[in-house]
């Protein structure tokens, strides 16, 4: 249990790595795009404004997963980090509609008016600083297998798509190729509600109690290798935060007394727990009907 909360204290410097550079970010991309005159960059500055609310979201999701057990909730608080994941997804999709219906409109709003060069290099650096932030987040969320931190890398990774965007459309803006910028907006927006989709599925699959069948089937080859188990009978597993909860029945000779049938529902207790880091694993015995 400590290892968990360890992961989750990891977590939480994933979010506060977003939340500060998204408001540094932010605030460079709005003083530079209204100094320069490009909406784009204004955009993508208010763009990144509201991913701070979304990674504040996540963070107090982590925090409430560390509240320990109590009697409204027997199992913990882990499913709190999934729950910041599904507003997490909520907040990028709202964004990614808001930006598909401005490339949309801007197509016959588009302006004449040829944004200062500072701008693209602006999208450009902010793009490669967010880029890293990314790569970093996605490496620690796998490292402790976090959902609310692989979720807020995804959307690390599309803020990074959107300041390359918007750098494209400031470019071709000098070339007057004002159609640039509504197209590749329309490419972004796309991307954000296509990284928003795949957060919400994944959420919302750990939200109803969905579970891999591979590894409900390695479970059973691992528990039926265990010494004194004659059949796996049933097996559930639904997921608290990271790590799993498993429901087994299993069948022993019935001719064993019930306290050698006791050590072989605790050595499947432990194998799961030590080789697949169950949170909790329920057993129950049943005496192995004779053949015939």
């Amino acid at each position: 249990m400590e290892k968990k909360y360890a992961e989750l204290k990891l977590g939480e410097r994933a979010a506060i790595l977003s939340i500060c550079t998204y408001i540094i970010l932010s605030s460079i991309k709005l003083f530079i795009g209204f100094q320069s005159g490009s909406e784009a960059l204004k955009a993508d500055g208010w763009n990144n404004f509201t991913d701070i609310i979304a990674s504040v979201a996540v963070l107090i999701g982590l925090r409430l997963s560390q509240k320990p057990a109590d009697k409204d909730h027997p199992y913990g608080h882990w499913k709190a980090e999934t729950v910041a994941s599904l507003i997490a997804s909520f907040i990028m999709v709202s964004v990614g509609l808001q930006v598909l219906f401005q490339a949309f409109t801007s197509f016959f709003h588009a302006s004449s008016t040829v944004p200062d060069l500072i701008a693209a290099y602006t999208a450009l650096g902010c793009g490669a600083v967010m880029f890293l932030v990314y790569r970093y987040n996605l490496h620690l969320g796998k490292k402790i297998n976090n959902q609310a931190v692989k979720a807020a890398a995804k959307d690390n990774f599309s803020d990074s798509m959107v300041s390359f965007g918007t750098a494209i459309g400031i470019i071709g803006a000098q070339f007057h190729l004002t159609f640039l910028d509504p197209l590749a907006a329309c490419i972004v927006g796309l991307l954000i509600c296509k990284t928003a989709w795949e957060i919400f599925r994944e959420t919302t699959h750990y939200l109803t109690d969905g579970f891999d069948v591979l590894v409900i089937d390695q479970y059973k080859k691992t528990i039926i290798n265990v010494e004194g188990v004659k059949s796996v009978k049933q097996i559930k597993a639904r997921n608290y935060g990271n790590s799993p909860v498993v429901d087994v029945v299993i069948t022993v000779n019935q001719e064993l007394d019930i306290t050698h049938a006791h050590d072989i529902s605790s050595k499947v207790e432990d194998v799961l727990i030590n080789e697949y880091d169950a949170l909790e694993v329920h057993v129950h015995i049943e005496p192995e009907k004779a053949k015939g």
